[in-house]
């Protein structure tokens, strides 16, 4: 009876906006048009209290999501069931609706997910000092092959074994090696570069077998201590999201997602190479810092000088507006080092 009762708002508002939108009909009277407005938003308020709007995500989700809840019903003895999947499925509603969707209901039910992810993600991050909370930022082509992905790994474990929270835009390349750097804290040396060697199998997202070597090691090497936070997107969808994060916010809205990155990572990020995407990031984190936004400035750490100095020389760029007065209280380093990006971490922790 309520699905019935919504389904029959809902149409009866469609109905009442294309009559609106005639543009061959003579202009309503304001009185009528505000009548109309206020059905509407009646018929919106109907919609809202509904348990459900038919859709294949939970609008209302209460925590967020897990490896096992966004890959449920994908079996990796069978390769084929990747599709049925629960975070597939609902990436091909998403593209069937329009990245940029106009259906109301469906934009609707897409901006009440996301209110859920960001309360969700909320009440996690309450159990950290703001400044236990540290970013990593990189580009998701990075290959597991790649000795910056190794480095990844063990400044992300050193880092999750002092205690800090670990966050990444939890896809594949060096946002994976972020989460399972966490996911290997507390082991040693000798079984991550193992845990490294088995996902070398496939080196990029694109080959096979990307998914079930990182569910080969989880099973080999479980753990039930360390956590850590990714947060992808479906704008981006045909990114796996890394099941190495413990805890993952996926949004439908890829600027809350980027905004909440970089918003709630006040204990520094650092930046490994990366491209288009790791570019917008740094210069929305410094405005961040410039502003004092949130009453300080973190750190933010370039990881490696070759690729930030000459390859894609941001930081010459960044060195000169500081210097030009054009970007203040920014706290940027470089560097080669994984003990110094640990320790410029730590340091910036442990101020008053």
């Amino acid at each position: 009876m309520a699905d019935n009762f919504l389904e029959n708002q809902y149409e009866s508002y469609l109905a009442r906006k294309a009559a609106m939108g005639k543009k061959t009909q003579k202009k309503k009277p304001a009185g009528k048009v505000q009548r109309l407005q206020s059905e509407a938003v009646d018929a919106l308020k109907h919609i809202i209290d509904q348990p459900s709007m038919r859709m294949p995500f939970d609008i209302f989700r209460e925590e967020l999501y897990s490896a096992s809840s966004l890959y449920k019903g994908y079996e990796p003895s069978k390769p084929g069931s990747y599709k049925d999947c629960y975070d597939q499925q609902v990436y091909r509603h998403y593209l069937n609706m329009g990245k940029s969707a106009t259906d109301i209901k469906e934009t609707l039910g897409r901006t009440l997910h996301d209110h859920s992810m960001t309360n969700a993600m909320n009440d996690f991050l309450a159990q950290f000092d703001e400044r236990q909370v540290v970013g990593f930022m990189g580009g998701h082509g990075l290959l597991r092959t790649d000795e910056s992905y190794r480095q990844i790994v063990f400044v992300s474990k050193t880092l999750t074994e002092n205690d800090c929270l670990m966050v990444s835009g939890g896809g594949p390349g060096a946002m994976e090696a972020t989460h399972l750097g966490a996911w290997m804290a507390g082991r040693t040396d000798a079984e991550t570069d193992d845990a490294i060697q088995l996902l070398k199998e496939a080196p990029s997202f694109n080959d096979k077998g990307w998914l079930e070597t990182a569910l080969q090691v989880m099973e080999k090497y479980p753990q039930d201590k360390y956590v850590s936070l990714g947060v992808p997107t479906w704008l981006y969808g045909h990114e796996p999201a890394t099941p190495f994060a413990t805890h993952i916010a996926k949004y439908f809205d890829n600027s809350i997602r980027e905004d909440s990155i970089l918003t709630i990572a006040k204990g520094g990020i650092v930046y490994a190479p990366g491209s288009a995407g790791t570019m917008q990031e740094i210069f929305q984190e410094a405005v961040q810092n410039h502003y004092l936004s949130f009453g300080y400035a973190s750190p933010m750490i370039f990881m490696n000088k070759q690729y930030w100095m000459e390859e894609m020389p941001v930081y010459r760029l960044m060195e000169h507006l500081i210097e030009k007065g054009k970007y203040k209280n920014l706290l940027t380093s470089i560097t080669d080092s994984t003990e110094e990006i640990v320790n410029t971490i730590l340091n910036f922790r442990n101020q008053n």
